[in-house]
């Protein structure tokens, strides 16, 4: 096979921290109020410019609270965790690592008795029927990990009886999210808009407040975690007063990113962009006998995080040692030339690749990409054939 002779402009296919935008350079970070206290009006109406313009690109409704928390999206659903849970039974959904992450801690770390889980393995779906909404759930909506997302939120239901705790942290500037089907939900700066990390975003409906002010949990709650005072939320934490100390460089890229995202067209030009991404990957994957997705289902397959598993006679041979040390070898070559970094899938995950398609990444790279894949794989097969 022939060596392609062209490169993505931008080799940058990492699932988080995901590509920067287009045209990104450090002179957007110019205006950064570096060196001045994140509690001055300089620091605050930055952080509220980042929750002003963030309502205002995702249609979130006018009544929920939007905040800038510690820790990333670990750090926003851990908030929302451990100040929520306990009210009532959970229903916890999980077809990757990160779901199962979430199992782990309400199992062993808030020890909760009643807890059902609703699992699937790499590739598929838990059984959305069974969801019952007068528990409360939690999901993530695209599992980063997997390529798996839900396909809508038709299955979430009008009248539940619990809160929906939702983990969007890869989904929500390229999937449609249904606002009043959710009442918490969670992501990060790193993610899909290729901010840089450390910050996570929460999002509370009117009923996930009621329940903070409502409800106290039976075990103690670290300071970071902290949302109310006296019975009632912190409205300040809502409106640019951070727990902690943000970073203001940080603050300033999340701000060029939504800047950028305005500039474009908002939610739809962001959607329609990774759309656009995925079908440059399907278009390659049809056409081989190598590739395939993971997720099977074209409904539920993800516009960002795409997984995929490898086809070709001669890997389906190996074992599954050699079938990871393969994928290594692969991941390796393409970094090597230049051509793609960072599209081993995550270590959770079964051996494969996953390349990110979110509205940051141009289509015209990715079109020169799968060539280098193929090429790839064609180096790889004589290795290890």
């Amino acid at each position: 096979m022939t060596k392609p002779s062209v490169k993505p402009v931008n080799p940058n296919f990492s699932s988080g921290p995901c590509s920067k935008r287009p045209g990104f350079t450090l002179e957007a970070l110019k205006d950064a109020a570096l060196g001045r206290s994140h509690r001055a009006k300089i620091g605050k109406d930055k952080l509220k410019e980042v929750i002003d313009r963030t309502k205002d690109v995702l249609g979130i409704p006018s009544d929920y609270l939007v905040g800038i928390v510690p820790a990333s999206d670990t750090g926003a659903v851990e908030m929302a965790l451990w100040s929520m849970l306990g009210a009532r039974g959970v229903d916890m959904l999980a077809w990757e690592s990160f779901g199962k992450g979430w199992i782990n801690d309400v199992k062993t770390q808030l020890k909760l008795d009643d807890v059902r889980v609703l699992e699937a393995g790499y590739g598929d779906l838990p059984d959305l029927s069974q969801v019952d909404f007068t528990r409360d759930v939690i999901f993530t909506w695209n599992g980063t990990t997997s390529g798996v997302r839900v396909p809508d939120g038709n299955w979430i239901a009008d009248d539940r009886e619990g809160l929906t705790i939702c983990d969007a942290t890869s989904a929500v500037f390229a999937m449609d999210i249904p606002w009043k089907k959710i009442d918490v939900l969670t992501y990060s700066w790193q993610k899909v808009m290729g901010g840089e990390g450390a910050h996570g975003m929460l999002v509370l409906s009117p009923r996930a407040v009621e329940r903070l002010e409502s409800y106290t949990p039976a075990w103690p709650l670290p300071k970071i975690f902290r949302m109310t005072k006296g019975g009632k939320v912190m409205g300040e934490i809502f409106e640019g007063s951070t727990i902690n100390t943000p970073s203001m460089l940080c603050v300033e890229d999340a701000l060029d990113g939504l800047k950028w995202a305005e500039s474009i067209g908002g939610l739809a030009a962001l959607q329609k962009r990774s759309t656009a991404n995925l079908k440059v990957l399907e278009d390659w994957v049809a056409g081989s006998a190598d590739v395939d997705f993971l997720a099977s289902d074209k409904s539920t397959r993800s516009n960002t995080s795409v997984c995929f598993r490898i086809t070709a006679k001669w890997f389906v041979s190996l074992s599954d040692a050699d079938k990871t040390k393969a994928f290594k070898r692969l991941v390796a070559i393409l970094a090597e030339e230049g051509a793609a970094y960072d599209i081993g899938s995550y270590k959770d995950a079964p051996a494969g690749l996953r390349i990110w398609c979110g509205a940051t990444v141009e289509a015209s790279d990715l079109e020169k990409l799968t060539p280098w894949i193929d090429w790839g794989l064609h180096q790889v097969a004589a290795e290890f054939s």
